[in-house]
């Protein structure tokens, strides 16, 4: 006979690690200064950027409110709501990349890495960031700021709907993400790096 499961049963490991991956301006005391520092700053400054890009919602919204009502009631749609929807979606999820890696709250396939010792899960994060984060962002960066100023040196149009708007602007959010997503690199692989060395997460 089946029964709904008791909330005190339920896996919230999920949860645990993302909590871990956000634990705020407290430190452990044994955490050397610099390192708290670091991770302090840039936290916050992720989580500023994050309060910040969300305010993107706002404008996305209403174009597409907009544009529901001048197409259903007066038969008259618009140019430029597709794109300006498309493009403040693109930024929103860009920039805001950087944000959810503080709040730890990226996709992770983890049903064998959330119940290894937290030393473990520290030392695998601390060299995946080392060989394939880091070198793999900067790469991709470097092609993004030659991909957006490329669009910005030719004034480069959209060519989907008639409004064509200017992509340059558009295109440079792309190099900005990567750049806040290196940025929170640093404090998530110096949280790894304590894990690996003290046998626990900062937030733990």
């Amino acid at each position: 006979m089946s029964h709904d499961p008791d909330p005190s049963e339920l896996d919230i490991t999920d949860e645990l690690i993302a909590e871990r991956r956000s634990s705020g301006d407290e430190m452990p005391p044994d955490m050397p200064g610099w390192m708290a520092g670091a991770i302090v700053r840039i936290d916050r400054f992720s989580h500023w950027v994050g309060r910040i890009v969300c305010w993107m919602l706002v404008p996305m919204c209403l174009a597409m409110v907009y544009e529901v009502i001048a197409r259903k009631f007066f038969l008259a749609p618009t140019m430029w709501a597709y794109d300006i929807s498309r493009m403040l979606y693109g930024a929103l999820f860009t920039l805001g990349a950087g944000y959810a890696l503080y709040r730890g709250i990226h996709i992770r396939a983890d049903f064998l890495y959330r119940n290894w010792p937290s030393r473990v899960q520290g030392l695998i994060d601390a060299a995946l960031y080392l060989v394939f984060y880091f070198p793999g962002l900067i790469v991709f960066m470097w092609m993004s700021i030659d991909y957006a100023w490329a669009a910005i040196d030719r004034g480069e149009r959209g060519m989907d709907t008639a409004w064509m708007p200017y992509m340059g602007p558009i295109k440079s959010a792309l190099p900005l993400g990567i750049l806040f997503l290196l940025i929170q690199g640093i404090s998530e692989f110096l949280k790894s790096c304590y894990a690996a060395t003290r046998g626990r997460w900062p937030g733990e």
